[in-house]
């Protein structure tokens, strides 16, 4: 897998319940002897106006926002592709 930096936005299967979607990674890249683990906010567009939704708009998303509420630690076996 390619080099997974902070601030990028990757597209991510976060599972049947959650569906597939754009995620701002928080976490720095990690080495060989870390596991392959990766911290991430996902994206909603279904806001719902809480002060903890960061709203940013680019090209590649669609309306909404960074839920800040909702971070999630994943493998980088769940990252499909990065989209910006």
């Amino acid at each position: 897998m390619s080099s997974i930096a902070r601030s990028e936005v990757w597209l991510v299967d976060l599972g049947y319940v959650a569906k597939v979607r754009p995620c701002l990674v928080i976490s720095i890249p990690v080495l060989d002897r870390d596991r392959a683990l990766v911290t991430l906010i996902p994206h909603t567009t279904s806001p719902r106006g809480s002060r903890f939704e960061v709203q940013i708009k680019a090209k590649f998303l669609r309306e909404g926002a960074f839920d800040v509420q909702n971070i999630i630690t994943i493998p980088h076996a769940k990252l499909l592709r990065n989209i910006g």
